[in-house]
């Protein structure tokens, strides 16, 4: 997404392109006119202007922002999502930990999740468009009766033990646990069907299947799933930016107003943290074909409800958006301050085999500013 279309515009300079910014419930704070409902909730989301993330590169740089940090040559580090299943799941939950859907409108796949060292018990299970908005087999087969179903799960649990005995493989058990978690989701495929959400609720999210999708991923957290990542394509604006963002950056607005309007209603704001967040922003220059092409080297992301500070604005970039002058933080300083304004201290240490393994690397903080 663009930040000069969305958090950071610059309008009235030469490539600040056709839109206006307008004034936000923020004083001395504007947004792109393309965000008027976010503009008038900016009270109670903070924004961060100055991300240098140096990755212009879909898959380098989301993979970066994901995990906050490169893959060692023999260590896999854990996705964000990983991250949060571990240190906020509850071993007794019924629901999944970690659950990522994406609308594969442009052709690209989502971003890939991992656990890495954490292992498959901390994975995702990832939700992908489709005709039919669910988990893919989750229903159980009208032939196979609750007792047959009961058996193999038992002969299954029976198979593996057998297996593992005398291995003791970590994998074994990771395996196992997540497909107990499968297997208790499939009691839950009502937090899939969103027909019993009142119309106005509906309405409220608006009709496009990224809005569906952030209703149900509302649900999950409300069953008490840590993690639900929503991911939206067709940001990759190279040609023709300018009417890309006049489509898809107000339904971002108004899906985004939604949600924190629900959470707030229903008393989960302040313990729900949500962020928006791409692999990198979009060049200042325009190009031949009226785009915007990858730019990492000053872009925005946002955040609301959880541990931030309400209306809080961290760093900042210059007249033309090409450089970031206050505030510069990269990946691995915004991968510490959502664990923090998750409530999760970016300081633990995980151990594999006798390593221990910090969230973050050596030296990296998060921005205090914008965490309550």
């Amino acid at each position: 997404m663009s930040q000069l279309e969305s958090w950071d515009p610059k309008p009235n300079t030469r490539f600040g392109g056709p839109y206006r910014s307008i004034p936000t419930s923020l004083p001395g704070v504007h947004i792109s006119e393309l965000m008027p409902k976010m503009a008038k909730r900016m009270k109670h989301s903070c924004l961060i202007r100055s991300l240098n993330t140096k990755d212009g590169g879909h898959g380098g740089g989301a993979d970066l922002m994901l995990r906050g940090r490169r893959d060692e040559p023999t260590l896999k580090y854990p996705d964000l999502g990983a991250v949060v299943a571990k240190e906020l799941g509850r071993m007794d939950s019924q629901v999944p930990d970690y659950v990522n859907f994406y609308t594969s409108t442009e052709g690209r796949g989502s971003a890939k999740t991992t656990p890495g060292f954490l292992g498959a018990r901390y994975g995702a299970i990832n939700l992908h468009d489709g005709k039919k908005l669910s988990l893919p087999n989750i229903e159980k087969l009208e032939s196979i009766t609750k007792g047959d179903h009961e058996a193999r799960a038992d002969l299954r649990n029976f198979l593996s033990s057998r297996f593992d005995q005398g291995r003791g493989l970590s994998a074994v058990k990771s395996h196992a646990a997540a497909y107990a978690r499968v297997h208790g989701l499939m009691s839950c495929e009502k937090l899939f069907d969103i027909s019993d959400e009142p119309q106005h609720i509906r309405d409220m999210y608006g009709p496009t299947q990224f809005a569906e999708q952030t209703i149900m991923a509302r649900r999950m957290v409300e069953a008490g799933v840590p993690f639900v990542r929503v991911s939206r394509a067709w940001w990759d604006s190279h040609g023709q930016n300018f009417e890309t963002h006049l489509e898809m950056v107000p339904e971002l607005d108004r899906v985004l107003s939604a949600l924190i309007d629900d959470l707030k209603q229903r008393g989960m704001l302040e313990d729900t943290l949500v962020v928006t967040m791409g692999e990198f922003g979009r060049t200042p220059k325009i190009n031949g074909s009226l785009g915007r092409d990858h730019f990492a080297t000053a872009w925005s992301a946002s955040l609301h409800g959880g541990r931030t500070v309400p209306g809080a604005v961290y760093g900042k970039t210059d007249a033309h958006g090409n450089r970031v002058v206050e505030g510069e933080i990269g990946a691995g300083e915004m991968f510490a301050t959502i664990l923090e304004a998750a409530g999760i201290d970016h300081t633990r240490e995980y151990h594999v085999g006798a390593r221990p393994i910090p969230l973050v690397n050596p030296g990296i903080k998060p921005v205090t500013e914008v965490i309550a």
